[in-house]
């Protein structure tokens, strides 16, 4: 017996949850199904909206005064600066403990990298960071993770001509923590506050974390860490190294795994919850049965073929990274409904021969009309209840433009209100 819902989203990441999320609180009753976890736990946690322009101008100012000079093929053409701009709204409300609504304008945070990126939303845990602040800083490293090694971050940002002066400095985490501990371990540490053995005495975690980091402090009024500031209650574990001190404390957002991609996941998977979505993760989408329509998919679970029908469904499977686009040597398809992927017959034409070339092949996805269909090859609409959301969609580099959490969020919302206002 089918699994039946009124609007149907496949996949678990920022495009999907923001489809289902919309979808749900238009009133419909959603089912969100994806294969794997979310690919939001291998993000920064930042949500950009635009840094750069197709022809690589930029960091912008204000994001939404470029768009409507994107090619007509970018996704925020066919959604509209309005609906760009709903769609962060419901951002904003589902996940409170983000900032930068107030303005239009990109703020500045500084990267684990050392170089600077210009973005719409970033975690509140983060505003203390901002590049356009002239505080003098200091960057405080953690010997166990070698993925953020602080002086070399502050010699990097030091040369982007910021306007403070940047330092790092290297520590040892209190703790006996292993060398290859998760970072979730040092986040959990810090969340139940454990007392760790210093100098022959039992001290609270952050206390003590806080005892290695006062002697190097010289005349900074700032300190950032790696994003691993506590899980459950991050905000009070940055005001207790605060009192501890003396100076403001942020978070500096940092690569896979990310902490504050995991804590933006589980926001929105809580606010799914409370809008009555329902959510299934770990079996994979196989197959389906329509032609004009979709009639139901089937997905997989134990070596059986479960049906799932639905009114109205929502594609949104990620692109290359998230396997929701695929290629081989006969070209580039989409894997669940063969939706058309408009691409270069020869492969060589996919990509340039230098590194940071223009290759075609990042901007490759689903094409769609603008209410977000999938369009054949005729530039006819694949099936009249299926939309696209997200990182599968073409005609964008989301990595050249720093644009791929507003595209998801932005054809998220449009694709699941959509749909939620078609279902019956």
């Amino acid at each position: 017996m089918a699994i039946e819902s009124e609007v149907l989203v496949i996949g678990g990441g920022l495009g999907g949850l923001t489809s289902a999320l919309a979808a749900a609180r238009e009133g419909a009753d959603v089912r969100l199904v994806s294969y794997k976890q979310s690919t939001l736990r291998q993000a920064s946690g930042l949500v950009d909206v635009l840094g750069y322009t197709p022809d690589g101008d930029g960091p912008l100012t204000d994001p939404y005064e470029a768009i409507p000079s994107l090619p007509e093929d970018h996704p925020y053409r066919k959604v509209g600066v309005g609906t760009v701009r709903d769609a962060l709204s419901l951002f904003d409300d589902a996940v409170p403990t983000y900032e930068g609504e107030h303005t239009d304008t990109n703020a500045l945070l500084p990267t684990h990298g050392g170089s600077i990126k210009p973005t719409a939303r970033y975690p509140a845990g983060a505003s203390a960071g901002l590049a356009s602040d002239t505080r003098d800083t200091l960057l405080v490293g953690i010997e166990e993770m070698v993925d953020f090694d602080a002086p070399h971050v502050a010699a990097h940002l030091d040369a982007t001509g910021v306007p403070f002066d940047v330092r790092g400095e290297t520590i040892r985490f209190p703790g006996d923590l292993r060398a290859d501990a998760k970072v979730t371990r040092y986040a959990k540490l810090l969340d139940t506050n454990s007392e760790v053995a210093v100098r022959g005495r039992m001290v609270p975690a952050r206390e003590a974390l806080a005892q290695r980091v006062n002697p190097l402090l010289e005349d900074e009024q700032r300190v950032g860490f790696p994003a691993i500031l506590g899980d459950d209650n991050p905000g009070a574990i940055r005001d207790a190294l605060r009192d501890h001190l003396g100076v403001d404390v942020f978070e500096v957002p940092m690569g896979p795994p990310s902490l504050a991609g995991l804590r933006l996941e589980d926001a929105l998977f809580s606010a799914l919850d409370e809008a009555g979505a329902s959510i299934e993760t770990g079996n994979p989408v196989v197959d389906f049965d329509g032609e004009d329509r979709i009639e139901k998919v089937f997905i997989e679970k134990n070596g059986a073929k479960i049906p799932n029908s639905a009114d109205q469904y929502v594609l949104a499977t990620g692109g290359f990274v998230g396997k929701g686009v695929e290629s081989d040597r006969d070209g580039v398809y989409e894997p669940i409904f063969d939706c058309h992927i408009p691409h270069a017959e020869d492969r060589y034409d996919w990509f340039e021969g230098e590194l940071f070339g223009d290759h075609e092949f990042a901007r490759y996805g689903v094409a769609t009309d603008d209410d977000l269909r999938p369009l054949d090859a005729s530039e006819h609409s694949e099936f009249e209840n299926l939309r696209a959301a997200g990182s599968v969609l073409g005609g964008y580099d989301f990595a050249a433009e720093k644009s791929g959490s507003g595209v998801s969020i932005a054809t998220g919302y449009a694709a699941g209100q959509r749909a939620a206002q078609e279902a019956r």
